[in-house]
């Protein structure tokens, strides 16, 4: 098989790798939306009000895993071998980060949404009555998913040094014949034009005879 067939090969699996890892990147984003923790806290004007925090305020790295992911699909468009292995290490570290950051919440839900209900009420609560929604939970499995895509990325096959010849000249590799044509029609061009004038002389010759059996005076 033709490099330009290799290309044309592995280029839709490398597409597709890219559309996972968006998608993989989106998943975490919408993962990180919605509330995973809501507190009651008491407030000397307000009494006692109930507080939602979202993902993205209770651990706000798991939005920072998302982008990660968003620049690694990018890469992967790039990259060969060696660098197909660093986007699977850097994918499969978001979405650890995503599943110990959803741990994290289950674990401590009242520490997650401290900040929140402290942004709410602009008191630093000791110990808010929290309580868990299903978002953490979700987060976790999201986490886990993206993790086994880097470790099926890491074992993708097809040949991932194959680039583009878009942009390479087209006839390149004719051009030194076409170039040994032209220098061979340059060394034919001086004998052909050498043996007209060695002609010349034996053409005056035979007219010179042909004009004395004639009775006629060549000179």
């Amino acid at each position: 098989m033709t490099a330009p067939a290799q290309a044309a090969t592995s280029a839709p699996r490398r597409g597709r790798w890219v559309a996972l890892l968006l998608l993989a990147a989106a998943a975490v984003a919408a993962a990180a939306a919605p509330t995973w923790v809501t507190a009651r806290a008491g407030t000397a004007l307000e009494g006692d009000v109930v507080v939602g925090a979202s993902g993205t305020q209770a651990v706000p790295e798991v939005v920072a895993a998302a982008v990660v992911l968003l620049a690694s699909a990018a890469a992967l468009g790039l990259v060969g071998p060696a660098g197909r292995v660093a986007v699977a290490a850097v994918v499969a570290a978001c979405g650890a980060l995503v599943v110990a950051a959803a741990l994290a919440v289950l674990r401590d839900p009242a520490g997650a949404a401290a900040a929140a209900v402290a942004d709410r009420t602009g008191v630093e609560p000791t110990a808010p009555d929290a309580a868990l929604t299903a978002g953490p939970v979700v987060a976790t499995a999201v986490g886990v998913l993206v993790v086994l895509l880097a470790l099926v990325l890491l074992r993708a096959p097809g040949d991932w040094r194959a680039r583009s010849r878009r942009h390479e000249a087209p006839g390149g590799a004719g051009a030194p014949a076409s170039g040994a044509a032209a220098a061979g029609g340059a060394s034919r061009g001086p004998s052909t034009a050498a043996s007209g004038p060695a002609t010349a002389p034996d053409d005056d010759g035979r007219a010179d005879w042909d004009a004395l059996s004639r009775g006629d005076d060549p000179s």
